[in-house]
C-alpha cells in the first residue's frame, strides 16, 4: 500500500484514508486497463494460397483467404472464416495453428476445382477428430444453370464431398475402428446455407460482430464475392470475378458489381492477371480465359475509385517468378513484386498494394 501523507495535512486520520482511497483508485485503474487491453480485437486477413489456376508452380497452396476476427491477445482468433479452398489449405492452416475443427464457416466463390479441392481434405480431417460437431457453415450459391446446359451445384458438391471415399471402402474402415464417428462421412458435417447471388450486396452470415454479405458477379454462373465487415475494420474477396462484358470494347475488366461491394472497405483480396498475358503479348494465353479476369492496372483503378485502402493481388497469373503459366509463356521472362506494383500504380491507385505470396498476412486496425 502507498503510503503517502498529503501536504498541509494536520490529521493523522486523513493520511491512512487518503491512502486508502489513492490505493484503491490505482488497482481499479490498473484492472481497467488490463481489462481494455484484453478486450481489444483485430481483424486479420491471411492468403492461405495464391496459385493462380488448376496449374502447379513451386509448391504454391491453391486459392484461400482466412479471415480471422477477435482479441488482440489471441492473435485474432475467435471467429474463423475462411473463403475459398484451394489445394493444400489443410497444411496451409496448420502452419497457422488453425485446425480444422476450429473454422467456423467456408465461404465459395464459385466451384472452380482451383477454389474447392481442398474442402474434401478440411473436412476429412475434421471428421475424423471432430464428428461430435459443431457441423461448419457451408456458405455458397444455390444451384445455377449454366448457357451450356450443365448445373454449378454446391449442394451437390457438398453431398458427395466424401463419395470416392465411402466408395473405396474408407469410410467403412474408420467407422469400424471408431463407431463414434457420423455415418455418412465429411458430408454429415456440412451446413449447406445457399442464396441467390444479385447485383445487390445481401448478407449471408453472421455472427456477433462480424456480418458477410455477398453479391452476384461475373467469371462462371453462380460466382460471388463477399465483404466482411467488423468493428475493426473490413475486407472484400472478389475471388475471380470480371466484368459483366466477356470481351472488349469495355470500360474495364473488373467488376461493377465488386466495385460497389468496395466501397470505402479497407483491403481488396482479387485475384489477378497481369497484362503481359494479354492476346497482344505473344503469351498463347487463351483470350476468353484471360478477358474473365481482372488485370492487375483495372484493380488498381478499381481500388482508387471504391476508396480502398490496401489492394491484395491473389490467385497470381502468372505466378511471381514462374517463366510459364501452365503451358503457356510468360513474355519477357519470370514476373517479379515490383512488375505486378507497378501495374497496379499504373491503374492510379495510391494505397498500400501487397502482392500474394503464400501466407502473407495484414492486420487491422494497422
Amino acid at each position: 500500500m502507498l503510503n503517502v501523507l498529503p501536504r498541509n495535512s494536520s490529521d493523522p486520520a486523513k493520511p491512512s484514508v487518503w491512502c486508502a482511497c489513492l490505493s484503491l483508485l490505482i488497482g481499479l485503474t490498473f484492472l481497467t486497463a488490463v481489462g481494455s487491453a484484453s478486450a481489444e480485437n483485430c481483424l486479420k486477413i491471411t492468403l492461405t494460397g495464391t496459385q493462380g489456376g488448376p496449374p502447379i508452380f513451386n509448391g504454391q497452396a491453391g486459392s484461400g483467404t482466412l479471415v480471422q476476427y477477435g482479441e488482440k491477445a489471441n492473435n485474432c482468433s475467435g471467429t474463423e472464416l475462411l473463403f475459398d479452398v484451394g489445394r493444400g489449405t489443410n497444411q496451409q492452416l496448420s502452419k497457422l495453428r488453425v485446425p480444422a475443427g476450429k473454422l467456423n464457416a467456408v465461404f465459395l466463390t464459385h466451384l472452380h476445382s482451383d477454389h474447392t479441392e481442398g474442402l474434401s481434405d478440411v473436412m476429412q480431417l475434421r471428421w475424423h477428430f471432430n464428428s461430435t460437431g459443431p457441423k461448419v457453415d457451408l456458405v455458397c450459391a444455390g444451384d445455377t444453370a449454366s448457357p451450356a446446359g450443365h448445373t454449378m451445384s454446391c449442394q451437390g458438391f457438398a453431398t458427395h464431398i466424401g463419395d470416392a471415399l465411402k466408395f473405396s471402402g474408407e469410410l467403412g474402415q474408420r467407422l469400424a475402428e471408431n463407431p463414434k464417428r457420423l455415418p455418412g462421412g465429411p458430408a454429415d458435417l456440412l451446413n449447406v446455407q445457399t442464396f441467390k447471388p444479385s447485383s445487390d450486396a445481401q448478407t449471408v452470415w453472421q455472427s456477433g460482430d462480424v456480418t458477410v454479405s455477398a453479391i452476384g458477379s461475373r467469371h462462371v454462373p453462380g460466382h460471388a464475392s463477399y465483404r466482411v465487415d467488423t468493428p475493426e475494420g473490413s475486407v472484400v474477396i472478389g475471388g475471380d470475378a470480371g466484368n459483366d462484358k466477356p470481351a472488349p470494347p469495355r470500360d474495364s475488366s473488373t467488376s461493377a458489381q465488386v466495385e460497389k461491394l468496395s466501397k470505402d472497405v479497407d483491403v481488396i483480396v482479387h485475384s489477378t492477371i497481369h497484362p503481359v498475358m494479354g492476346p497482344d503479348m505473344d503469351s498463347g494465353f487463351p483470350p476468353p480465359i484471360y478477358f474473365r479476369q481482372s488485370t492487375a492496372t483495372d484493380l488498381g483503378a478499381m481500388a482508387k475509385r471504391a476508396n480502398a485502402k490496401v489492394l491484395m493481388l491473389t490467385h497470381l497469373i502468372p505466378p511471381l517468378g514462374a517463366k510459364m503459366q501452365g503451358p503457356y509463356k510468360v513474355p519477357g521472362g519470370a514476373l517479379t513484386v515490383e512488375a505486378y506494383t507497378e501495374a497496379v500504380i499504373d491503374g492510379g491507385f495510391e494505397g498500400e498494394t501487397a502482392v500474394g505470396v503464400d501466407l502473407l498476412s495484414i492486420t487491422l486496425p494497422k
